[in-house]
């Protein structure tokens, strides 16, 4: 399987507005190469090229941190998986302190791992379900990808963000249908991701 180039990385992740240093791009292309190499032994991702890995995982994790306006503070990450979108928002943004929330201890030790190759010291691995954080923590942002049962989770995030704080969600138009029931939220206008035909990034925060 080979590698992609800087320069194919870089031009992957602009056109998800994302302007990419070569740091950045050597970070993704060993972040892909080994979440690809733990795949075949563990069940982390469906995506199996390594432009795809790009596209499907960095590239829209990138779309909506801009879209959201995540920049300086705490995020967590709930049901990271195999660290999307929380570990690309904590390349690229040094200034974020991101907790990857992930119950399967396979995939938080791929988490770990991610952590020690890449350096990434403002990324946390929080190997247990979100519910048993202890409840000192709070959040300025919550992002949840392809978790599911929504409206339960959003009433997590309710309980963990700050006053002023913000949820990010990935979803299908079904999806969005279903966030919309949960009380307690205003939510911005959904925007498509680019090049899929039904997946959105949608931006809440809580209602006064």
């Amino acid at each position: 399987m080979t590698a992609l180039s800087l320069a194919q990385i870089r031009e992957i992740l602009s056109v998800y507005g994302y302007s990419a240093d070569d740091n950045y791009c050597q970070r993704v292309r060993a972040y892909a190469e080994l979440l690809l190499r733990w795949n075949r032994k563990i069940a982390l991702t469906s995506v199996a090229e390594p432009d795809h890995v790009v596209r499907f995982h960095f590239g829209e994790s990138l779309f909506g941190m801009r879209a959201s306006g995540i920049q300086n503070g705490r995020l967590a990450d709930v049901g990271s998986g195999a660290g999307f979108p929380g570990a690309p928002i904590a390349m690229a943004l040094p200034a974020i302190r991101a907790t990857l929330m992930e119950s399967n201890g396979k995939k938080a030790a791929f988490l770990e791992e991610i952590r020690r190759e890449l350096a990434l010291g403002n990324l946390i691995v929080h190997r247990g379900r979100a519910e048993e954080l202890s409840g000192t923590h709070s959040f300025d942002f919550v992002t949840m990808r392809a978790l599911g049962a929504h409206r339960e989770w959003l009433k997590w995030a309710a309980e963990r963000l700050v006053p002023s704080g913000t949820v990010v969600l990935w979803l299908s138009a079904s999806g969005i249908d279903e966030s919309r029931l949960a009380t307690g939220w205003r939510w911005q206008a959904p925007l498509k991701i680019p090049n899929t035909k039904d997946r959105f990034v949608v931006v809440g925060s809580r209602e006064d």
